[in-house]
């Protein structure tokens, strides 16, 4: 017989890698690599995960997801493609259980369950807020004013700003800060009856 070319070897590394493990040697790497493990597993599994009930199942999990995956291929290391699993397999089941049904959620009336609304005490005082800013706006010089309604209230950039006031966004960048700085000034100061900042 002639020497195997790289074209033959490619071939049986793909036929290889998709052959399934025979199932006595899949046993015998489970017995003799994973088993071993399980006094360590478990101890990550007590540190990671706060329900303590749930330790066998995870660790029946994890030996089922590690020996599903071996029948393609037996991972070399085994020790870090357990854990591996178990770090997944924990990330997945934190996930599902931070999922809340929509039933659950469907009626919070029924459930008696006090809603984040503000009482009429804070609809007030956010008005009374409100005006005061809306005073405070009202003082800045017009270029800053409108500097700042359209960085801070609008949501535009620096550059969206410059390109519709035609100015540099140095400039603008200069009208925020002294816009902000003085609204801060204005409102600090008439809550402590300053003028200045504290």
């Amino acid at each position: 017989m002639g020497e195997a070319t790289e074209s033959d070897r490619e071939n049986a590394d793909v036929v290889r890698e998709e052959s399934v493990v025979p199932a006595p040697d899949l046993e015998a790497w489970f017995i003799r690599e994973i088993l071993p493990l399980e006094a360590d597993l478990m101890q990550f599994l007590r540190r990671s995960w706060p329900n303590k009930s749930d330790l066998d199942d995870l660790c029946q999990d994890i030996y089922t997801r590690t020996y599903e995956a071996a029948q393609q291929k037996i991972p070399v290391p085994a020790r870090p493609f357990v854990f591996t699993i178990a770090r997944n397999l924990i990330v997945d089941r934190v996930r599902r259980e931070r999922i809340v049904p929509i039933e659950a959620v469907a009626d919070l009336d029924e459930l008696g369950i006090a809603l984040d609304a503000p009482s009429p005490e804070r609809n007030v005082m956010a008005r009374d807020e409100l005006r005061l800013l809306q005073a405070a706006v009202d003082r800045l010089p017009p270029r800053c004013r409108e500097v700042v309604i359209l960085g801070r209230i609008e949501g535009l950039t620096g550059r969206q700003i410059a390109a519709r006031l035609g100015i540099a966004e140095t400039t603008v960048s200069d009208h925020l800060t002294a816009g902000l700085h003085a609204l801060t000034d204005m409102l600090l100061g008439e809550a402590t009856g300053s003028g200045k900042r504290p």
